[in-house]
């Protein structure tokens, strides 16, 4: 007997990346050593785990009430592999010239609907391929653990690539000795008080409540405006060595304290008029709402009933960094942003945003919880993501990969920002419109100096504590 597939509706979250005003497609990049084999790419492709999972191999469809749908379809995979044998820029930097043409793909080029949402962009001059995935397929978590499965160790090409926690402590954060009900006692009216204040600002946000304006600030429209694209490039042992300074700090307090310090050399270089010390600039980050933390085991997030399901599941986060002058202590923006990350680990503002966008998109549909959602992007600064990456050095295809990097379709933020880290290095994408940042290298600069600085201060602190 034959079996008919049905249409498989969309998550409220897939919905939401389909409106226009959240309309998104991340763009990555992936560098290789070699020239690209465009028959193995393809031959790669046919036979991959990807094209097993049904999103990857269904049409988006609207039916007549206007609700989207997966409808299951043969992919044609020459369909979705665009290849570029001409240099696509005139730069005599390969990095420029990738970066440009991923800052023009974030403003310019939707994925069509005539066949499923994706396609591989193999810049031969270049040695690059540009993977495309809508986001209503999948978050971060999902598309890297989904790629990670075509790859092999470089030193080992029998195995698969060594996942690895960037954002944990390193300490277990409070797990050890007795906890008194006094402690626990304690700690429950923090999370509850935390989350009342948090999940208040949220709600504000998506109201009136806004950053104050400095030369970094973006608002509504300007997701249409041109982009320019720029590579922080950043070393792990560096902010370890950072992060063992401040004590149970973590990768991400380091990147936030190094987000922070940039932000404040580059808004002291850009503003014709000194700045309020301490002036709030507002990030929306998103959270991963999976029970495990970090990359997943790709065959737990395609069963349907594990809680680490594929797709998208993460809320957004509210992120404040302080303008403040760069005194003779760097590792103070750590600290500050240690301590304010610590504030929202105690809340359930992540889950709450997800849970409130979930509930307004299936009573009221995609088209308030979009506005919403586009509110809180108009009255914040900008957007930071940060992806854990491969521990070792790894091939596709057989080819080894030079860099792993990331970006977005453009947002109501002048700046958007994507780490990935990769074998010992993290990348940070700075993706910003050019009429408000015409020269993002520069931002790019003031985060690389200010992790530099950092990381000099904490080893000439630890040799004098040594020497006591």
């Amino acid at each position: 007997m034959k079996t008919i597939e049905t249409d498989e509706p969309l998550t409220p979250a897939g919905r939401l990346f389909l409106q226009p005003e959240m309309n998104q497609i991340i763009n990555s990049g992936i560098g290789v050593k070699y020239p690209l084999d465009i028959d193995a790419i393809k031959s790669e492709i046919t036979n991959s785990v990807m094209l097993k999972q049904p999103r990857f191999s269904s049409l988006l469809v609207i039916d007549s009430h206007g609700r989207e749908h997966w409808r299951r379809t043969q992919v044609e995979v020459d369909r979705h592999v665009v290849v570029r044998n001409e240099p696509i820029s005139e730069s005599d930097s390969q990095e420029d010239a990738v970066n440009d043409y991923l800052a023009d793909l974030s403003v310019s080029s939707p994925l069509g609907t005539d066949k499923p949402l994706w396609e591989f962009h193999l810049l031969m001059a270049h040695n690059c391929m540009v993977m495309r995935v809508h986001h209503a397929l999948g978050d971060g978590i999902s598309l890297m653990s989904l790629f990670l499965t075509c790859c092999r160790k470089a030193d080992n090409p029998s195995q698969v690539p060594t996942i690895g926690g960037l954002g944990t402590s390193s300490s277990s954060g409070g797990g050890g000795g007795t906890r008194t009900w006094m402690t626990v006692l304690w700690r429950v009216m923090m999370v509850a008080w935390y989350s009342l204040v948090f999940v208040m600002e949220f709600i504000l946000r998506s109201l009136w409540l806004k950053d104050e304006s400095t030369s970094v600030s973006g608002g509504a429209g300007v997701e249409l405006w041109p982009r320019k694209l720029a590579t922080a490039k950043f070393r792990l042992d560096d902010m370890k060595t950072v992060k063992r300074a401040v004590a149970e700090a973590t990768i991400n307090d380091v990147l936030f304290g190094v987000v922070s310090c940039g932000l404040s050399r580059y808004l002291d270089i850009q503003s014709p008029k000194a700045l309020k010390d301490g002036i709030q600039i507002t990030g929306a980050s998103m959270v991963n709402l999976r029970p495990q933390l970090g990359l997943q085991d790709l065959s737990k997030l395609l069963n349907g009933k594990s809680g680490n399901r594929f797709g998208n599941q993460f809320g957004m986060l509210l992120l404040p960094v302080y303008y403040h002058k760069c005194g003779s202590d760097p590792l103070q923006f750590v600290r500050r942003a240690k301590a304010m990350i610590d504030k929202k680990k105690l809340s359930i503002e992540g889950f709450f945003s997800y849970k409130i966008g979930y509930f307004v998109m299936s009573c009221f549909g995609p088209k308030l919880a979009s506005l919403l959602n586009y509110r809180i992007l108009c009255n914040t600064t900008f957007t930071i993501s940060n992806m854990v990456g491969p521990r070792e050095e790894i091939t596709v295809v057989g080819n080894p990969v030079t860099y792993l990097r990331a970006t977005a379709s453009s947002l109501p933020h002048a700046i958007t920002m994507h780490m990935i880290s990769y074998a010992g290095r993290a990348d940070m994408q700075i993706l910003v419109a050019k009429d408000i940042i015409p020269d993002p290298k520069l931002l790019a600069k003031c985060f690389e100096d200010a992790l530099h600085e950092m990381k000099e201060f904490a080893e000439a602190e630890n040799k004098t504590q040594r020497e006591k």
